[in-house]
């Protein structure tokens, strides 16, 4: 049956079956991905999904289950599922079904083309990056591929107490992996885009800065183990705050999971630090009007100037907290918190401004071994890195095969400058460069 009578007759039949209130949580996705590498298109995938799941209240527990089928079968289960997992819910503090607020902030359509691109249209794109990246420069040997890919994401919200809510959003996202190779020494590049309109992006550009990012590493070595003046780029800042966003969720800090419980109107950073949550941000990967409660999004300052002004919350822990919620409830098996349009406030100084200003030190590009190296709850890390030494200002050879550490908390409060940079790579957290004082560096 259609999707929209498969909802009506869900909640009808909930309100029969003494599971009130009720709530249905449903999305789709349209999908595409193609991936071109040794200048053929290697993979091609076009996919549609869809899921609903349902939770609600059978003699004051909560219950849930989901499906991806929609018939009377599938109805029945739902009920039956629902019911059942109610009677073995024994948690004390059981979530709500909310009633919803009296008006949700209005968030403009964006506009996209992406209904109007043709697959061929995608796959010549992604032969024309990997193309483009491997004719860059001579030392551009082979590749990981160019890869273009588009989704149509679309999630709904209903329940018995009749809140109806909805909200759609269309993307690309574009990346180009080109290998360089000189002698003995390999580097792998990578540029990604994204965007709401794929004919705007520009596949020779994509590839040819794909190509030099990887040319720019070649014969990276590391520097001797000791302290460093420290400039971390806007990508792998990106990473960590990524990391550690989760110290900012109240649920955490409820957890002691965060050591920022409590601490509301601290100075937890320096001065030069405001981190922002805006799930109203145009063109934001988690741009909502409501979050997976129902609740009605709105722009917050996480930390302004340093000064920790509020963590965020879902309607659970903003009950138990006695504060009001921010809007940040995510449904992930489960109903948690987490951020939206998370992002550190940008500066005024270029990247090149920082580099004049340190003089002497490093630039950090990337860091990985986040999973390992990182405790997300002391906020300690350890992380394999590279980058470029910085010399009189500017930047000379590139470094690989170090290891950065320090402790998430220290380096907000150690941070001396923040970039005008600010970029989301591909994700809804984001970041600018940070100049993040000194920092231990293990090398040779």
């Amino acid at each position: 049956m259609k999707i929209q009578e498969f909802m009506d007759r869900l909640l009808r039949a909930a309100g029969e079956n003494g599971i009130d209130p009720a709530e249905i949580y449903y999305t789709d996705e349209d999908s595409f991905s193609a991936k071109a590498m040794d200048t053929e298109i290697d993979s091609y995938e076009v996919s549609a999904s869809c899921s609903l799941s349902i939770r609600g209240s059978v003699n004051g527990k909560m219950g849930y289950a989901s499906t991806e089928a929609f018939d009377e079968e599938a109805l029945e289960y739902l009920i039956r599922a629902v019911r059942e997992s109610a009677a073995l819910n024994e948690a004390e503090e059981q979530d709500e079904i909310f009633a919803g607020d009296e008006c949700y902030p209005e968030i403009a359509a964006e506009e996209d083309d992406l209904d109007g691109v043709t697959a061929e249209e995608k796959l010549r794109m992604a032969l024309t990056a990997e193309k483009a990246a491997r004719e860059a420069d001579p030392c551009i040997k082979q590749s990981e591929g160019a890869e273009i890919q588009t989704s149509a994401h679309r999630a709904v919200l209903r329940n018995t107490h009749g809140l109806k809510l909805e909200n759609a959003q269309k993307l690309y996202v574009a990346y180009a992996l080109p290998i360089a190779k000189d002698g003995d020494a390999t580097a792998t590049g990578f540029k990604l885009e994204y965007g709401r309109k794929l004919r705007e992006l520009d596949p020779v550009r994509l590839g040819r800065e794909a190509a030099a990012d990887a040319v720019s590493q070649l014969h990276a070595e590391p520097v001797a183990s000791g302290e460093y003046r420290t400039i971390i780029r806007h990508d792998a800042m990106q990473s960590l705050l990524s990391t550690f966003a989760g110290i900012f969720s109240a649920e955490n800090a409820q957890q002691k999971m965060s050591l920022l419980a409590g601490r509301e109107g601290e100075e937890i950073a320096s001065p030069l630090v405001s981190i922002t949550d805006d799930p109203l941000r145009k063109g934001g990967l988690a741009t909502a009007a409501f979050d997976g409660e129902g609740s009605a999004t709105f722009t917050k300052a996480v930390v302004e100037k340093g000064v920790l002004k509020t963590l965020l919350h879902n309607r659970r822990t903003a009950k138990k907290q006695g504060v009001k919620t921010t809007g940040n409830a995510r449904r992930a098996g489960g109903m948690h918190v987490a951020p939206t349009n998370f992002y550190l406030e940008p500066g005024e100084k270029t990247l090149e401004d920082m580099e004049r200003d340190m003089g002497d030190g490093l630039l950090i590009t990337d860091v990985s071994g986040l999973h390992a190296g990182a405790n997300p709850i002391s906020g300690d890390f350890s992380l394999l890195a590279k980058g470029f030494v910085i010399r009189g200002g500017r930047q000379e050879e590139p470094v690989e095969r170090i290891t950065v550490a320090g402790n998430f908390y220290q380096l907000l409060k150690s941070i001396r400058a923040v970039g005008c940079d600010l970029e989301f790579p591909g994700s809804s957290i984001g970041s600018p460069s940070v100049d993040a004082g000194v920092m231990a560096i293990s090398g040779k």
